[in-house]
């Protein structure tokens, strides 16, 4: 083997791909299997590869193969190379015209406004719009099954853009049979001993049932739940009461339910979510159509 690489900058792809996925399995049979090819020519594939850069990469033992000290080195760099690759060719398609765009939303938030004025500033391009759970926000996004989102935080938002567009206050869903219903608005003090019903999501959670409360104190546990529907349901069934964003239409829905404004606690924020690196023309048009219709994105 050269002790020299023959072209150290000269990398075919699919011979890095080739060498990422033996080092997952650890054993060439099944990396051939994975990779639908035969093993002798993955063999081949591979020293091609540690011949080009002109290391071993790779050991065969008994049990099937392990990295060498080389190989180890290299591992890493080659998964961020595939990865730049994948993100270099996702944003060339990105920036292609006119273009495709899918837009997301939660909750009660309307994106009829601005998609309107998307789609009459560029006629060409096909803009689609997708309902999202809030929890798959993040995930829609970064397996670009949506291309921007209109949501309330908080989610958790590494990778992504947040772009606030702006504040909403919060109310308390009560039944109508409630000590508390008809009020025109209250304070945290007058709920603060009775449970809230609580989410999965740590954040979620605490954003939602102000845990802790200002004083220190826990929040008194409710039921978990895990969708809207049950959310109401608790609620209705006096197991918990439960803050929601006042334009998420949560009462309307349901006349055993009524909702209080609460004075005195942090707003959510709505805001437009993307990719951290997204490049698409079609999405900063979105942007700024979402930022000059964000009055009409309410409830």
């Amino acid at each position: 083997m050269p002790s020299v690489p023959a072209s150290p900058v000269d990398f075919d792809l699919r011979l890095v791909r080739y060498f990422t996925v033996v080092a997952e399995h650890g054993n060439f049979h099944r990396a051939a299997a994975a990779l639908h090819i035969a093993q002798p020519s993955l063999s081949r594939q591979i020293k091609r590869l540690e011949e080009r850069l002109g290391v071993r990469l790779l050991d065969r033992t008994t049990q099937g193969s392990r990295l060498t000290e080389a190989g180890q080195a290299f591992l890493p760099r080659a998964e961020a190379l595939l990865h730049s690759a994948a993100q270099a060719a996702a944003d060339a398609r990105a920036a292609a015209v006119p273009g495709t765009v899918t837009i997301g939303y939660v909750g009660g938030l309307i994106v009829t406004a601005a998609v309107r004025e998307l789609r009459g500033r560029h006629p060409d391009a096909e803009v689609r719009t997708r309902h999202l759970d809030w929890r798959d926000v993040r995930p829609a996004l970064l397996e670009h099954r949506v291309d921007a989102v209109i949501a309330r935080e908080p989610f958790p938002t590494d990778q992504l853009r947040v772009t606030i567009l702006y504040d909403e206050p919060r109310v308390l869903l009560v039944p109508t049979t409630h000590r508390l219903a008809g009020k025109q608005s209250i304070r945290l003090a007058d709920f603060a001993d009775e449970p809230l019903v609580r989410y999965a999501d740590a954040a979620y959670d605490a954003f939602w049932r102000i845990d802790p409360r200002p004083d220190g104190r826990p929040a008194p546990d409710g039921p978990l739940v895990e969708t809207p529907a049950d959310k109401l349901e608790s609620v209705a069934d006096g197991r918990a009461l439960a803050l929601a964003p006042a334009g998420g239409g949560n009462s309307t829905v349901r006349r055993d339910l009524t909702a209080i404004p609460v004075e005195g606690i942090e707003p959510c924020k709505v805001v437009i979510v993307t990719r951290a690196r997204e490049r698409s023309h079609l999405v900063t048009a979105f942007r700024e159509s979402a930022r000059s219709s964000s009055h009409r994105l309410r409830f």
